[in-house]
């Protein structure tokens, strides 16, 4: 079959051709324009043929507060962070976003898809830093959607009634283990196992492909 005839792959019929992509950050405060962002990762999802989403390669970048960033000490008490460790490996935001977007736009092509739509747990906030940090560094290539998002934490609130990623989990019969928690690897993996058993727990109760409206008869 040539590439003119080839079926498009079945995630770009899902998601209104948008590749959905986990990403998790960790920071040294909330305030995206002042506080160090300071880990990022990415989980790339695919679909087999059936419609059913996986989880699938992980991209994880340590990275550099930038110049005249603030680091919150509360922050780096609870994420565990020493920014200036230099067993970190950290990298500029620039050098270190460029790393996470290329293999990202690279699967946005192999799924035919448009462009990717960042998934996270509270997804604003991850989006608020990756954009940020994006302008920062002026890279022109994002190749996340500027304001769309999935969030888990609202899909979990409504598939298992709560809204905190470790509870949500549990309920969901994913592993949660505390100690690694806030680890923006292991912290993207489970939203990202979280967010395919939504979707494809929708799937099999038959939620997607929607049904065909009901189109009223005219009665006159």
């Amino acid at each position: 079959m040539t590439d003119e005839n080839k079926e498009p792959h079945p995630m770009s019929r899902r998601f209104r051709g948008f590749l959905p992509v986990v990403v998790d950050v960790e920071t040294a405060g909330f305030n995206p324009e002042r506080d160090a962002l300071l880990e990022v990762a990415a989980v790339l999802l695919t679909m087999d043929a059936d419609g059913y989403l996986r989880r699938a390669e992980t991209h994880l970048q340590q990275i550099d507060p930038f110049e005249g960033a603030n680091l919150e000490q509360s922050a780096l008490d609870f994420t565990g962070i020493d920014p200036w460790n230099p067993e970190r490996e950290a990298v500029p935001e620039r050098e270190g976003l460029s790393e996470i977007f290329s293999p990202i736009r690279k699967a946005v092509k192999a799924h035919d898809c448009k462009r990717a739509v960042l998934v996270g747990h509270n997804a604003t906030f991850d989006h608020n830093f990756v954009f940020a940090a994006a302008m920062r560094s002026d890279i022109k290539r994002n190749p996340f959607h500027p304001f769309s998002t999935f969030d888990t934490a609202t899909l979990a609130g409504l598939a298992y009634g709560h809204t905190v990623l470790a509870q949500a989990c549990k309920l969901a019969g994913i592993p949660f283990n505390n100690k690694e928690a806030h680890s923006a690897a292991y912290d993207a993996e489970k939203t990202a196992d979280l967010f395919c058993g939504i979707v494809n727990r929708w799937k099999d109760l038959g939620g997607f492909p929607p049904p065909l409206p009901l189109i009223p008869e005219d009665t006159e």
